[in-house]
């Protein structure tokens, strides 16, 4: 079988326990930008932890990427834990098309080694498969390039982050989960100019390809009112409950669970792995 072409490492991926100083370094001190940052709710186990991805311009479509694991310590020791070697630590070649991945596959496969399904990541689709050290590597295309929006997106996304961690290292609330740093993304960026009023519900979707389902779903829904886009946020407000279905959104698992990522107001009831409903604050 001939073997098929990479076209260059696509990004590397590390974990961080300094959200802020690595920011600092990669963006100040080395002068890479900040292009892209995906904010989730775990990725569906129970016990997997919400998370912040966010990448960095290496150059000619090379980022570096790191993954702050919300609520985690640093190991005190140095041997390689499960959950960082598999979700943060790899390194991932890219290539142009849906067929070159298949390909990658196939070969792989014939060669007797396991290789994950394509999966969808907002941007980006991919495969997966270790090589003999147990090192996570991976096979990805581009469904987008990075846009001003994105960089914009990721830096309220850090900066609502390091503000919660700020105010737990100085004594405050514990920095446990993503919600916070949703619900600061919507507090700090509204739309229009105007953040949502804490009672009712709302959600802020960026205006990107991959979350027009969610704006459509709302235009859908009963009581819901959909304006914008805004300063590139859609804006989803409703008096009463807002529900939305993972599967009629034709939304993988990995995008669901970072549907939310432009930031939301009021109090989430249900977020499993096929509906979500966020009522208002208080109920």
């Amino acid at each position: 079988m001939t073997t098929p072409a990479l076209c260059g490492v696509h990004h590397t991926a590390r974990p961080t326990w300094k959200l802020a100083e690595t920011l600092r370094f990669y963006r100040d001190t080395m002068g890479l930008k900040l292009v892209h940052a995906i904010s989730a709710r775990g990725w569906g186990p129970a016990d997997h932890p919400d998370f912040l991805h966010f990448f960095f311009d290496s150059g000619k479509g090379s980022t570096i990427a790191f993954f702050y694991y919300i609520g985690d310590d640093r190991p005190d020791w140095a041997q390689a834990q499960p959950r960082y070697d598999f979700d943060a630590t790899h390194t991932a070649w890219v290539v142009d098309t849906p067929e070159e991945v298949t390909a990658w596959r196939q070969l792989l496969e014939s060669r007797g080694v396991q290789v994950t399904p394509e999966m969808r990541h907002e941007v980006i689709e991919s495969i997966y498969f270790r090589d003999p050290n147990g090192y996570l590597l991976e096979v990805t295309r581009m469904l987008r390039p990075f846009g001003e929006l994105d960089a914009a997106d990721a830096d309220r996304t850090l900066q609502a982050a390091i503000a919660l961690e700020a105010q737990a290292e100085a004594g405050g609330a514990p920095f446990r989960g993503i919600d916070g740093v949703w619900q600061g993304k919507a507090r700090a960026a509204g739309a229009g100019g105007s953040a949502p009023a804490s009672s009712n519900p709302a959600v802020l979707v960026i205006d990107v390809e991959e979350f027009h389902p969610v704006v459509e779903a709302a235009r859908a829904m009963p009581g819901a009112t959909v304006t914008g886009p805004h300063a590139g946020y859609w804006r989803i407000d409703s008096s009463s409950e807002l529900v939305f279905q993972r599967k009629p959104m034709g939304f993988k698992p990995a995008l669901w669970w970072s549907m939310l990522t432009g930031g939301y107001a009021g109090r989430i009831h249900t977020y499993t792995r096929d509906e979500l409903r966020i009522g208002r604050e208080g109920t």
